[in-house]
């Protein structure tokens, strides 16, 4: 995703620097250890943390410091760089979860190590194998975003004071995950459950808590810091229901997923649920989660969310939690900036294609 208010202050460039300067550190710890056996996860790591991404986290944990009155430092850009090793991370687990097979274009990490075993005539199950590298892979990635936050150069005292948000944050993904998990298990496909989960396990991590997260980097009073979850919570949630919205309806070469993978993975969120509460949406309900459903089948379901007025729904959802949030910023005292940059970060987090 390209957007105009990503790169201002160069900050894509910079925090892809800084990720890429301290992977390169760990990458020379692997090799120390045993470079044969660790050089692949290095390169699993690298490929997935810099090979893409949004950056979006950073940029709301930026642009909530400098709103906040916080001068620029490459310090504080490798500080909030650290929230794409916790977005790394959710995104490892994600995938083995959901069973997917490819992120961003390229195949998941569980199917890169299944395939590394494979091709290596290892003994054993293939998949358990890529199964269990992903786990630790993503609990690696956890682990080096604590390190990347206390080595970023940021005053210990200012990390300190930060530190709260950071693990609340790590806390509510991880709890999130959960939910996801067992809503699934439970077949929940009330909209109110479909948001709760939504809500923590996309919404505050991707934009509330990195907000708060800069705010805390930067000392801001408590009228901003509740002005920030004013406009970060529900801008949080218009960002997850558009990702739900391309994950049925997004151009697989603009996502890196395959068309209609949230139908074959049986997701049950806020767009299908919507739909599950209309009559024509029984059909739905009984070819959710059908890991064979091919490109005719995904078209018929969208179809059903289409008619059941899931879709519109949804949309009106976004367009109305969004107008919320920027209700809320407009009332916020940051700087001008700061402003300008969060209402066009608002429009890349909700407006986008992939």
């Amino acid at each position: 995703m390209t957007h105009p208010f990503l790169d201002r202050a160069e900050l894509r460039a910079r925090v892809q620097g800084a990720l890429q300067r301290f992977l390169e550190r760990r990458r020379a710890k692997l090799t120390e250890i045993e470079a044969a056996a660790l050089g692949p996860v290095a390169d699993a790591i690298d490929a997935l943390v810099l090979g893409g991404g949004k950056r979006l986290r950073p940029a709301f944990a930026y642009w909530g410091y400098r709103g906040a009155g916080g001068a620029d430092a490459d310090e504080v850009v490798a500080a909030v760089a650290a929230l794409e090793l916790v977005q790394a991370s959710a995104l490892i687990h994600d995938d083995v979860m959901d069973g997917s097979e490819t992120r961003r274009g390229e195949p998941a990490v569980h199917r890169r190590f299944a395939k590394l075993h494979a091709e290596a005539g290892w003994r054993g199950d293939a998949a358990g194998f890529g199964t269990a590298a992903a786990i630790l892979l993503g609990d690696l990635c956890l682990v080096w975003s604590d390190e990347m936050l206390h080595t970023s150069g940021v005053d210990p005292l200012v990390v300190a004071r930060a530190r709260p948000v950071f693990d609340e944050m790590r806390t509510e993904v991880t709890v999130g995950q959960y939910l996801d998990v067992q809503t699934q298990a439970t077949a929940d496909t009330s909209t109110e459950r479909a948001s709760l989960v939504a809500r923590f396990k996309s919404a505050k991590y991707t934009i509330e808590q990195p907000l708060l997260f800069g705010a805390a980097l930067a000392g801001a009073p408590g009228p901003l810091v509740a002005a920030y979850s004013s406009f970060g919570l529900p801008l949080g949630e218009a960002f997850q229901l558009r990702d739900d919205v391309l994950g049925v309806f997004g151009d697989p070469r603009v996502t890196g997923k395959p068309a209609g993978d949230d139908l074959r993975e049986g997701k049950r969120t806020y767009l299908v649920a919507a739909a599950l509460e209309r009559p024509e949406g029984r059909v739905l309900g009984e070819r959710l989660g059908d890991p064979a459903l091919d490109a005719a089948g995904v078209a018929e379901l969208r179809e059903v969310i289409v008619r059941t007025g899931a879709l519109e729904r949804t949309e009106q959802r976004i367009a109305a939690l969004t107008s919320t949030a920027l209700e809320a910023l407009a009332g916020a005292d940051v700087t001008d900036e700061a402003r300008e940059v969060l209402t066009g970060l608002a429009q890349a987090a909700t407006q986008r294609a992939g």
